[in-house]
């Protein structure tokens, strides 16, 4: 199976390719900035609102399945328009592809969210993935949408991560909020979740979150615990009193594609504080 990550340098993508060179499969990856840090693959510059440039990538390398981990923030070019023009790419010279949401989607009014349920989301950046999610689904129709939730490392490669440790050393202004509640996952479980989808020949939507429902104060605190920093130093609040846009509540049931899979999308209780 040769793999074509796009995304490939960025903190999800780089666990990916990590993950699929060790397990032999033929890779190349996409860069914005700069390449990776893997050196035995080919690095390929991709700019996703380029459509020509798109086109030629997919093109020379001629994956069995694209995964896009890319991560454009509200911009809509890249994160709504871009996944589209990537897809079509795909589906013109007969690759797979696999497309990486998020929970931002939604709007957090039922809570629970399964998936068969439909986007709603309430800021740009949910628009930008929920049109993506659209589009692929419309020029693609055998592609793998896989929604996630907040990403957690070991490092401070994750930016959730990061903050928290901005946060306790105090290099930081915010809080972390006690009334937003997630599904964090790893970032470990979920590219070895997403090369089994590439693997299997899945379609449709898939929700690859972890187990675990909590708040980011909470999930704040696991970290600083994990990573010898006083919790105590952690400041929070409530983001029903921020003028930050977004959902509250938004918990993604993974329990129809976890039963689906070998690998276990642990919650974050378990790997970050070691519970069984």
């Amino acid at each position: 199976m040769t793999l074509l990550v796009v995304g490939g340098s960025g903190f999800l993508g780089s666990e990916l390719v990590g993950r699929a060179v060790a397990a032999g499969h033929p890779t190349a990856a996409t860069f914005a900035t700069r390449p990776g840090s893997t050196g035995d693959i080919a690095w390929h510059a991709l700019d996703l609102r380029a459509s020509d440039r798109v086109e030629a990538v997919v093109a020379e390398v001629a994956p069995r399945v694209i995964v896009n981990a890319t991560s454009g923030g509200a911009d809509w070019a890249v994160t709504a328009e871009g996944p589209v023009r990537l897809a079509m790419a795909a589906a013109k010279y007969g690759s797979r592809l696999i497309h990486v949401s998020s929970d931002a989607v939604f709007s957090g009014t039922d809570v629970h969210y399964d998936e068969s349920c439909r986007p709603d989301p309430l800021t740009p950046y949910g628009a930008a993935k929920a049109a993506a999610e659209t589009g692929v689904r419309l020029v693609h129709t055998n592609a793998v949408i896989a929604r996630t939730s907040l990403i957690i490392g070991d490092d401070r490669r994750s930016e959730h991560v990061r903050a928290v440790h901005e946060l306790a050393a105090g290099s930081r202004d915010g809080a972390l909020f006690t009334d937003d509640i997630r599904c964090p996952v790893h970032v470990g479980d979920l590219a070895a979740a997403l090369l089994e989808l590439a693997t299997a020949d899945s379609t449709g939507v898939h929700h690859l979150a972890g187990a675990d429902a909590m708040s980011r104060h909470e999930l704040g605190t696991l970290i600083a615990r994990r990573d010898g920093l006083d919790a105590a130093r952690l400041p929070s609040g409530l983001r029903a009193d921020s003028s930050l846009p977004g959902g509250l509540d938004i918990r993604l049931d993974s329990r129809a594609t976890r039963h689906r899979l070998r690998t276990t999308l642990r919650g974050a209780r378990q790997f970050l504080a070691g519970e069984a």
